[in-house]
């Protein structure tokens, strides 16, 4: 399933040239002419990344931007602003409201392409970020050998076992529903609420509460926050 980029911008000559760039790179591109479209798009369509205009309206891209990152679930989300405001000033604002990055117009298809390729590497490490627990040295030299001759540990998030193999949650861990536990087990494996309701055919908004309600539970601010504290209690596999 290709990866999800909403991309916002009031000029059509612009709005069309970044998606035929992206739909011809392999991307799944989703238009929007103004920031009030577009952020219904984002609960609609739950991308992966967007790329938008400062300048549009309706809803400018500060705006837009401002609203999405008060969804727990899009906390993460990467965001890219275009826009021929170049000031300093602008800039700053840009990154206060919660962009990652700034592309001045005019700019070239091929550098914004890397830029969110740039971006959607970086997320997807962040989000299978491993915890990074130190392992208890042995204690004997029979415990040494005995795990010198073991196998070495598959990678957490591609290791699937046959049963559920889960240790016993640490007691300080929080009390989560078996849905909550599903949802948690797939997003631990970097999938999107998109990708999360179509393994356990629940719509995205359903998805969504169930992350809003893990984030609430585990007083986590984002999904990196969220997979640490899980592996952490141990309430994934």
């Amino acid at each position: 399933m290709p990866l999800t980029i909403l991309v916002a911008d009031d000029d059509f000559a612009t709005r069309l040239s970044i998606t035929d760039y992206l739909e011809i790179t392999g991307y799944s591109v989703i238009p929007a002419e103004n920031g009030k479209e577009a952020l219904g798009l984002v609960e609609e369509f739950q991308p992966h990344l967007i790329v938008t205009d400062i300048t549009m309206p309706e809803m400018d891209g500060y705006e837009f931007v401002r609203r999405v990152r008060t969804r727990p679930a899009f906390r993460l989300l990467p965001v890219i602003f275009l826009t021929e405001r170049t000031s300093t000033q602008e800039r700053i604002r840009g990154y206060q409201m919660g962009c990652d990055n700034y592309l001045a117009k005019p700019f070239e298809l091929q550098e914004l392409g890397a830029v969110i390729r740039s971006l959607l590497d970086r997320y997807a490490l962040i989000a299978q970020a491993p915890s990074h627990s130190p392992k208890p040295e042995p204690t004997t030299p029979t415990e040494a050998r005995s795990r010198a001759n073991s196998q070495p540990e598959a990678d957490f998030f591609t290791q699937k076992s046959e049963t559920d193999d889960r240790p016993s949650p640490s007691q300080n861990s929080p009390s989560l529903t078996q849905r909550e536990r599903e949802v948690l087990d797939l997003l631990t494996e970097g999938l999107s609420n998109i990708q999360i309701g179509d393994r356990l055919h629940l719509s995205p908004r359903t998805v969504e509460k169930h992350v809003s309600s893990l984030f609430r539970k585990t007083e986590s601010n984002n999904r990196a926050e969220l997979v640490r504290f899980a592996m952490e209690h141990h309430l994934v596999r």
